[in-house]
């Protein structure tokens, strides 16, 4: 199970989010999302969970609970929208050109990956 860990004070590192959660058990991975281009944390991460149960009591008992300093926010991690949530998505352009009867104008702009 893969939980959503967020109001992460931005220099926590993974081992000290790693440290809090494997009190409810055995982990799979730890990942404190970071900025690409300076390379420093946003202040969430997901841990994944071995078991559902696992996931489900990190959940009630860290959610609101202190953290040097700052209340977590603690919830089932959801599936990142299709797009990765950046505006327009992968859908394109709407192109332009002339109106009617002509099979020139402008294409759309296509998937960036």
């Amino acid at each position: 199970m893969k939980i959503y860990v967020g109001n992460l004070d931005f220099k926590v590192a993974e081992e000290e989010l790693n440290t809090l959660c494997a009190q409810y058990g055995a982990i799979d991975s730890v990942n404190i999302i970071k900025d690409r281009s300076t390379g420093e944390s946003k202040g969430f991460g997901f841990v994944t969970f071995s078991e559902t149960d696992s996931g489900d009591k990190a959940i009630s008992d860290l959610d609101g609970k202190d953290f040097q300093g700052r209340p977590l926010r603690v919830s089932e991690a959801r599936d990142k929208p299709r797009g990765g949530g950046r505006p327009g998505g992968n859908r394109g352009g709407g192109g332009g050109g002339r109106r009617f009867n002509s099979n020139r104008g402008g294409g759309g702009g296509g998937n960036r990956y």
